[in-house]
């Protein structure tokens, strides 16, 4: 189980709500994928027990073997390589690490380096495993941190996961919702919080991920976010009120779950309401699955979880057999069951 939470923008209580969704549900793994700026930690302050330094591959030349053909300046699709002034230049921030340009090289003049671009750190606070990914400063991205945080951290046995997005709608934004079974969409009872929750909603509607809103800090009346939900269909799964011991506990980073019984109350509500919808949305997407597999392979299929089938069959009009065996229908639908 795999729950993602993001949202429009940074300090609209993102990690308030994947730090004590993790604490409730412990044993449990927070991945904190917010390179540039994690503060998970600070929250679980866990005990480090091992660290991973993150490379990325970047193009070296040697400048007695190339030949200025500009092979390699061709071939990039995103101008990490210039030919100037009888010299070829690399640019690392640009250089997406495809290794392309050495492969086209006909000299044999570029080979390739490693470049340290950020780490990661392994760590337990109680019964929560914590993954932390740091981008050393300077950086231009993320993605190969939070792509070797996720594949570290879903390996954490059988515990659910709680994956604290970076803020707005980029590319490291996708890169972290990517495997997630669901997403929690934080939002500020605002218009400009209605404006960037758009955003979000748009980014998980393209994914095609399950979805539903959590309102923090609010106050006992309307407001932009509740009709912008309404208009979209979209759930509010809970509400998060404004209140001023909550906020300074969170700012003090300490985890309110642990502090008080009423917010403990509060994120295991929220927690049970999720882990229901995934359930519904899951189910719903498996009966669409073997709606599909019936209509193209004409089989009748029926049973909870695809286990069913009486296999029947269509002759194309070259006289073969169309269809699906029964055991391919479940290993289609167990994928998403």
């Amino acid at each position: 189980m795999k729950i993602a939470v993001l949202s429009g923008k940074g300090g609209t209580g993102k990690t308030l709500v994947s730090v004590n969704l993790a604490a409730v549900a412990a044993p449990s793994t927070y991945i904190d994928c917010d390179v540039e700026e994690p503060n998970g930690h600070l929250f679980f302050k866990p005990e480090i027990v091992r660290e991973e330094l993150i490379t990325v591959k970047i193009p070296q030349v040697d400048e007695e073997r190339c030949v200025g053909c500009r092979e390699c300046v061709r071939f990039c699709n995103y101008n990490a390589l210039a030919y100037v002034n009888q010299k070829l230049i690399i640019f690392d921030d640009v250089c997406h690490s495809c290794g392309g340009c050495v492969l086209v090289c006909p000299e044999a003049a570029l080979s390739e380096r490693d470049k340290a671009i950020g780490k990661i750190e392994i760590g337990v606070s109680g019964d929560v495993s914590v993954y932390t990914g740091i981008l050393n400063t300077g950086e231009a991205t993320g993605i190969p941190i939070i792509h070797r945080l996720l594949e570290e951290g879903s390996d954490d046995g059988n515990k659910p996961v709680f994956i604290d997005c970076p803020p707005g709608s980029a590319c490291i934004v996708m890169e972290s919702i990517k495997d997630a079974d669901y997403c929690v969409l934080v939002a500020e009872p605002t218009l400009f919080g209605a404006h960037n929750l758009n955003m979000v909603y748009e980014l998980v509607k393209l994914f095609d991920k399950p979805f539903g809103v959590v309102l923090n800090k609010c106050l006992n009346e309307e407001n932009p976010v509740d009709q912008f939900c309404s208009d979209k269909g979209i759930e509010i799964l809970g509400r998060i009120p404004f209140d001023h011991e909550l906020a300074s506990l969170n700012s003090s980073a300490e985890i309110v779950a642990h502090k008080q019984d009423e917010y403990r109350e509060l994120f295991s509500s929220l927690l049970e309401t999720i882990v229901k919808k995934m359930g519904e949305s899951a189910g719903s997407k498996r009966d669409g699955v073997l709606s599909d597999l019936k209509k193209m392979s004409g089989d009748t299929v029926s049973g909870e979880r695809g286990e069913a089938l009486h296999g029947s069959h269509s002759t194309c009009s070259d006289g073969s057999v169309k269809g699906v065996k029964p055991k391919e229908v479940r290993s289609e639908a167990a994928v998403d069951s």
